[in-house]
């Protein structure tokens, strides 16, 4: 029997590629909002970034999320997963 592959999502931020269950992704819905999903599960185009502030701040800077959805990122967006990745560290 073969092992199960892993799926692996590229960051938005650092570049690097790693395994989807360590990134946080964010989602482009079909009505256009622009949402963080915890669960990995909600319905339209999703970007992954790592749980690191550093890589966090490269794609605000950048406006890497902004590009990969071809839309302005809300700022509650970015508030919403600081505070996740704070959350996280604590």
């Amino acid at each position: 029997m073969q092992p199960r592959k892993i799926p692996m999502r590229q960051c938005v931020g650092c570049r690097e590629m790693k395994p989807k269950k360590e990134l946080v992704r964010i989602v482009h819905s079909p009505e256009g909002e622009i949402s963080v999903d915890f669960t990995g599960r909600k319905a339209g185009r999703g970007a992954y970034i790592c749980r690191d502030a550093s890589c966090l701040a490269k794609a605000e800077k950048s406006r890497a999320l902004g590009r990969a959805f071809s839309a302005e990122i809300p700022a509650e967006v970015y508030d919403t997963l600081k505070k996740q990745l704070e959350a996280e560290d604590a």
